[in-house]
């Protein structure tokens, strides 16, 4: 299926490593030129073979995102494409008076504001083409409240609400907005070193390996979500295949959330 993305041009935020990395090479096969953002540039996204130019930056700092835009258009005179992904979680075990305010400016930079502030820097250049995608990696967590990880639970909630309500404004121009809502995915996020399985597991007694098992049998396919499969559903939603698809939540989590 050609998803009409052949000689657009990308950006991707957190492209170093899980589910960003997974797009990258996504749209680069696609035949997209793509400018792919992380704080640390080297490792396996320095080694894809395609129109891939990475952008060594911090999106924590206010000044980051232009940054980031301005050196794409710079390199490929436009934009199409923007995905969302950049975001971070950390496990607050010691119940909710022990989330600082500092804990709570971490979780709103890196999952809400960096996203707010790319997207701000972007729409110009997307609406000067006429048309384009705004793809945005929110969670489950947007609407399943998990008291241990409380600060990412609200902020990914406030970036569906505010990717939602932009593609209210944006979508009479030809600018599309949609979010992607995983479950559990296997990136180094949840199962690597020093990631959520880790944490909980010293917490609690057990191996991160018994963790990551009992998470996915929470699942109805009783695995987590691979970022490739995340990856595939982003691009799909930011070719041109998903022309009429905007203002839309889509979850992919094995089947872990029950309701309607």
């Amino acid at each position: 299926m050609d998803l009409d993305l052949g000689g657009k041009v990308a950006v991707v935020t957190g492209a170093s490593k899980g589910i960003g990395l997974a797009v990258v090479k996504s749209l680069v096969a696609e035949g997209a030129s793509v400018v792919a953002a992380a704080r640390d540039t080297s490792g396996e996204l320095a080694g894809i073979d395609g129109p891939v130019r990475a952008v060594a930056v911090d999106l924590t700092d206010p000044a980051g995102p232009q940054r980031l835009i301005d050196e794409a258009v710079s390199a490929y005179g436009g934009l199409d494409v923007l995905v969302n992904n950049v975001g971070g979680v950390k496990a607050r075990l010691g119940g909710f008076v022990s989330v600082t305010d500092e804990d709570w400016m971490w979780s709103l930079t890196v999952n809400l504001l960096s996203a707010i502030r790319t997207t701000r820097a972007a729409l110009p250049h997307l609406l000067a083409r006429g048309a384009g995608s705004i793809v945005t990696v929110s969670s489950i967590n947007a609407f399943l409240p998990d008291p241990a990880i409380i600060d990412y639970t609200v902020s990914k909630a406030a970036l569906t609400n505010f990717s939602k309500a932009l593609s209210k404004e944006v979508g009479p121009k030809g600018i599309r907005v949609n979010t992607v809502s995983p479950g559990p995915v296997r990136t180094p996020l949840w199962t690597g070193a020093g990631g959520v399985a880790e944490s909980f597991g010293k917490a609690g007694g057990v191996s991160p390996e018994q963790v990551a098992e009992q998470v996915a049998a929470q699942a109805v396919t009783g695995r987590f979500t691979e970022a490739e499969e995340v990856a595939d559903l982003v691009v799909l939603l930011a070719g041109g295949r998903a022309g009429n698809v905007t203002g839309a939540d889509f979850v992919i989590d094995g089947g872990m959330i029950a309701t309607l």
